[in-house]
């Protein structure tokens, strides 16, 4: 139930289902995560260990000062944020041999198939649990493309500032929200608010 309860939710804000989380509380993984599970069940070895976690430390070490700069712009901090990421990475590749990294390629892989699954686990759990039509959700998921689409646009705009990218996408979302009135029945809405208000007073009773 609570998986169908959270499908329901990312429907509510359904174009913002894949990347439209506001600048600043992006809830993707983070680039660290996302190398992390790409190791994940591999075997290194202890140099290999010590060196990697120098690697970590400098990386980090680095973006700590790179924060402390209030000169440069939010352009560069971006691009500068990116070399960071870009000089790890080359890093960890110098480190890895031929056959991890085959097995890294193969957990990236692994990875994206699970997500697409979880995708489609979701998007069936949501069509059962509003009783929607093929046609809404083809509307729902055309939506979702063009939103997608606009939000990447305003993320890499290095001419919008921060809070500039947070009120056009907050701007966005509204109109989406507006867009989901005209494709869902009253009753729809209606079923989706009621359990959005139940998990939101389960969650606060946690």
């Amino acid at each position: 139930m609570k998986k169908i309860v959270t499908g329901i939710l990312a429907l509510a804000t359904f174009i913002f289902y894949a990347n439209a989380q506001q600048p600043g509380k992006m809830k993707h993984h983070k680039p660290q995560h996302q190398m992390g599970m790409a190791m994940k069940g591999i075997n290194f070895s202890e140099a290999q260990k010590a060196q990697m976690k120098a690697n970590r430390e400098s990386t980090k070490e680095q973006m700590k000062e790179l924060k402390k700069n209030e000169k440069i712009t939010a352009k560069e901090l971006k691009e500068r944020k990116k070399d960071i990421r870009k000089s790890q990475k080359e890093q960890m590749d110098k480190l890895l041999t031929p056959e991890q990294k085959n097995q890294v390629a193969e957990n990236k892989i692994a990875q994206q198939q699970k997500r697409e699954q979880h995708a489609m686990k979701r998007m069936d759990e949501m069509k059962t649990s509003l009783n929607l039509s093929d046609a809404q959700m083809n509307q729902l998921k055309m939506n979702r493309d063009a939103n997608q689409a606009k939000v990447k646009v305003i993320k890499e705009n290095d001419q919008l500032s921060q809070s500039q990218k947070k009120e056009q996408l907050m701007a966005l979302k509204e109109t989406q929200k507006k867009n989901l009135d005209q494709v869902l029945t009253p009753e729809q809405m209606s079923k989706m608010e009621e359990m959005k208000k139940n998990h939101m007073e389960k969650s606060r009773r946690k």
